[in-house]
């Protein structure tokens, strides 16, 4: 028996279901928003507060765990659940993305996503960046890319290293995840049609690789599942026929990642997911603002993650019903209500609107930790919301009133 099952419970209009993602530190109810836990931690937020906050799951990442403290030392902890003192479902990307910021992006200020139609500059990086000015004038480009894997430099010491799909696989075998997800090549959102399809080959060869590593090991195979990625960069068709290809693969469940513009990727989410198969969860990586879920969610996405809800708290954003509030803005000194008084997190419940913008212009650290922490239920929050939708028949009515509101 598989170590991760999902069980559709209900099927809405299109491609929208609602269900439970199985896995062998606890279920996760669908639609669902999945924390980035980078290395190991959710960036202000205690373990402990996880489950008050509505997160079912965390999303961790392959390449900066074993740059540090490295993927022997977690084991030797008993695992990343023991080592972070959490004991729910934890995922593990591969360190594709990685790669691309060290290679292919390095140097170029430069995220997954492409920049708008109306604009010749790349958009600004939503995602973990290891650019850094010293070493790109010192090294140049710090990751290259060849048929059998990648080498690369360490962002944080100089110090090279070698990624091939096996080695991923070992890895993540060691920090111990539920999921795992395939070694693959995420290119930049600039790279032409043929690039983008010498990359998708050379991702599915990885993914053949990464899927016989992990299913050799019995022990692992019993206890992690193993995800496959679409890839394709913003072409429909590569990314159908990723699609295609890798659900012929005997994977537990699919990510959906690369480069694209938002536009181009929700555009067709709905014909990547109609290739794969309709018992196995599906993920879609990096994206999960709060619009982007209703797309996703209507085209058969059951899970999403995004590292912006942390990183908007942390820089003073906080998301409400009417849209994202800037809570260092003078307006904000003598405002005594809370972030959104339709929130039940504990930060709406105890705190103003008036006090946190105390703490971030004075420099305290809790105003940051708060932010974040009313950012992470209120997209678990909207995810329910969307799961209840989908349950009652009336998920375009729940994304209307939702949408009506909001403001980007």
């Amino acid at each position: 028996m598989r170590p991760i099952s999902f069980e559709i419970e209900k099927r809405g209009k299109s491609l929208a279901r609602a269900g439970v993602l199985k896995t062998p530190h606890g279920d996760i109810k669908t639609p669902a928003f999945i924390a980035v836990g980078t290395k190991a931690t959710v960036k202000g937020i205690a373990p402990e507060k996880f489950a008050e906050l509505g997160m079912q799951g965390i999303i961790a990442n392959t390449h900066h765990l074993y740059l540090s403290p490295g993927e022997d030392l977690i084991e030797r902890a008993g695992g990343i659940h023991a080592f972070m003192g959490w004991d729910g479902p934890i995922m593990t990307d591969s360190g594709g993305f990685q790669v691309f910021s060290l290679g292919e992006g390095f140097g170029k200020k430069i995220s997954k996503f492409a920049a708008p139609e109306n604009s010749a500059e790349p958009v600004a990086d939503e995602s973990p960046s290891v650019w850094s000015e010293e070493l790109a004038t010192s090294h140049g480009k710090l990751a290259i890319i060849d048929d059998d894997g990648v080498t690369f430099t360490s962002h944080l010491d100089g110090s090279l290293h070698r990624f091939t799909p096996e080695r991923s696989i070992e890895i993540q075998h060691k920090i111990g995840a539920d999921i795992i997800y395939v070694f693959d090549e995420c290119t930049s959102p600039t790279a032409d049609y043929d690039y983008q399809r010498e990359a998708m080959d050379r991702t599915h060869a990885w993914a053949k690789r990464s899927l016989a590593a992990h299913r050799q090991s019995h022990h692992h195979n019993a206890s992690q599942g193993i995800y496959g990625i679409i890839q394709g960069g913003r072409y429909e068709d590569l990314r159908i026929e990723s699609a295609k290809h890798l659900a012929d693969m005997d994977f537990d469940g699919y990510g959906i990642g690369g480069s694209f513009t938002k536009d181009d990727i929700l555009g067709i989410l709905d014909l990547v997911n109609s290739e794969l198969p309709e018992d196995k969860p599906r993920h879609l990586l990096g994206i999960g603002e709060p619009e982007d879920m209703f797309v996703g969610a209507a085209a058969g996405i059951d899970t999403f993650d995004c590292v912006v809800p942390t990183r908007r708290g942390r820089t003073g954003s906080v998301y409400t019903p009417e849209g994202l509030v800037l809570i260092r803005n003078a307006e904000y000194k003598e405002d005594f209500t809370p972030i959104d008084s339709e929130c039940d997190c504990f930060v709406c419940k105890q705190f103003t609107r008036s006090y946190i913008h105390h703490l971030f212009r004075t420099g305290e650290m809790l105003g940051p930790i708060l932010a974040t922490a009313h950012n992470m239920r209120f997209l678990t929050c909207l995810t329910e919301r969307i799961r209840e939708g989908i349950l009652n028949d009336n998920l375009d009515h729940v994304r209307d009133d939702f949408m009506h509101r909001y403001k980007k």
